[in-house]
């Protein structure tokens, strides 16, 4: 396989551009704001969340699971809407990441590989505007795979028609760094904002 562009850039979103979806902090918070029991609900967590990540069920059938399979004192709806309100631009890293796209995008193109719900994958894309950043987005919910299963990664490189030695994968999760790593393609933990301009820098 053969592409015109110097490297193509895969990157994870939650925990390098956006703080997690929905992840165990952002539970606690909900836990505290609507007076529910943390760790019964997390329990049902563990046991259905990956089936949303990979597009199985709809946020509505997740909370149907882990929270409202019983009479509940606050709204669906509002529940919700704290959900989406728990996504936030990290520092740094969105907005340059878009420059790095506007600046380079002769040179690279960057697509994201992530495990993510639908809903939240599609709120957190329309919010924060990231196709200024990403040529393409495979997302878990999408194409029925989630990290850290080698598949995923083998289908975006086959997506973007590029053989290993061409990709640069960023996560920042150490354990996924390492998946991503025995497809071939050169990867690194994100650590901060400071750390990964570095590394994309170096590839000018």
């Amino acid at each position: 396989m053969a592409t015109s562009f110097s490297k193509i850039i895969f990157s994870d979103i939650g925990g390098v551009l956006l703080s997690n979806g929905w992840g165990h902090e952002s539970r606690q918070a909900g836990a505290t704001k609507f007076g529910f029991d943390y760790d019964e609900m997390n329990r049902l967590h563990e046991f259905i969340f990956n089936v949303y990540e990979i597009g199985k069920i709809t946020l509505d059938e997740y909370l149907n699971t882990t929270l409202f399979y019983r009479f509940r004192n606050f709204a669906k709806e509002d529940f919700i809407d704290f959900m989406l309100e728990q996504s936030l631009e990290l520092p740094g890293m969105l907005q340059y990441l878009k420059q790095f796209k506007k600046e380079h995008r002769d040179k690279f193109r960057i697509i994201s590989i992530n495990n993510e719900g639908k809903e939240l994958n599609d709120y957190r894309i329309r919010k924060f505007k990231l196709h200024e950043c990403f040529d393409a987005f495979i997302s878990s919910c999408e194409v029925g795979m989630r990290k850290p299963d080698p598949g995923i990664f083998q289908l975006a490189m086959g997506i973007a028609q590029v053989s290993p030695e061409q990709c640069i994968y960023f996560d920042d999760r150490q354990i996924l760094v390492d998946a991503a790593s025995k497809t071939g393609m050169e990867c690194y933990q994100h650590k901060d904002f400071a750390t990964t301009k570095d590394i994309l820098e170096k590839l000018l």
